[in-house]
């Protein structure tokens, strides 16, 4: 299956209860799509949840550690993955972070070869600049499927989101509601009274109307879980969009300073 629209993320989830049962519930209201990671170390408790769901109705994505980005390391760490969420194949395995052991020369070989054996259907990237894109294409002899990067209304990404659409791979929007922070926001209060919807479905709908878009909140409340999939429902019309795209203030929640965005 193609990658859905909306995701359910599952970071800081390294509790078994809580992350199972999060991820049940996601799965009995809607959604098919799970994101997790190596560095989440909840692999086995997403394949906890997911034990009743038949596997060809969830894409299934993790990502590999900044650790493991060595050619060998590349291949036995995402077999373990695969152990831990008791599948054949990963429908969509990202390389986290471009920084530690990451060399395209070694990390982006090793992500053909697992494609070539069928451990992995995609290949994924997640906070690359650009040019580490552009580098990344050249080398990979598989298509780049999905590039996840941190995206809301104070963080549009357009420069990211342009290159999506002119290559061809899905943008996936982490902290798509900027951690609660689009509550604060006037454009989106406004918007999501209009709807009579949360402030939290509106970002969601306008990240999922973009083209090439696909959006992954986390939340381990039922109630949220539930909100942020009704986010399916919410048709926005031009002048909400417009209104969204206006908002001029910019808010990085994931920063660092090893982050590729600052080593320019």
């Amino acid at each position: 299956m193609d990658i859905p629209e909306l995701g359910f993320g599952t970071y800081q989830m390294d509790e078994r209860d809580e992350c199972v049962d999060a991820v049940e519930l996601a799965m009995e209201v809607g959604y098919e799509h799970v994101d997790t990671a190596q560095g989440y170390d909840n692999e086995e408790y997403v394949a906890e949840g997911l034990a009743g769901v038949d596997r060809d109705e969830v894409f299934l994505a993790s990502k590999i550690d900044t650790d493991n980005l060595g050619f060998d390391d590349v291949l036995d760490s995402t077999h373990e993955s695969a152990e831990k969420l008791q599948v054949d194949s990963i429908d969509l395995m990202y390389v986290h972070w471009p920084i530690n052991t990451y060399d395209p020369d070694e990390t982006l070989p090793a992500l053909d070869e697992l494609v070539d054996e069928g451990v992995i259907e995609r290949v994924g990237l997640s906070n690359f600049r650009p040019d580490q894109l552009e580098e990344a294409i050249d080398t990979l002899d598989a298509p780049l499927y999905a590039h996840q990067v941190e995206m809301h209304p104070m963080l549009p990404q357009e420069e990211l989101h342009e290159f999506a659409v002119e290559h061809d791979h899905q943008l996936v929007a982490y902290c798509p509601i900027a951690r609660g922070q689009v509550a604060d926001v006037e454009e989106i209060q406004a918007v999501a009274e209009k709807h009579e919807a949360s402030a939290a479905q509106v970002s969601l709908a306008w990240l999922m109307q973009k083209e090439n878009v696909t959006a992954i909140p986390k939340a381990a409340s039922p109630d949220h879980i539930r909100e942020n999939v009704g986010a399916l429902e919410l048709e926005l019309d031009d002048e909400d969009v417009e209104k969204i795209d206006g908002i001029e203030e910019r808010t990085r929640i994931v920063d660092f300073d090893e982050a590729p965005w600052n080593q320019v």
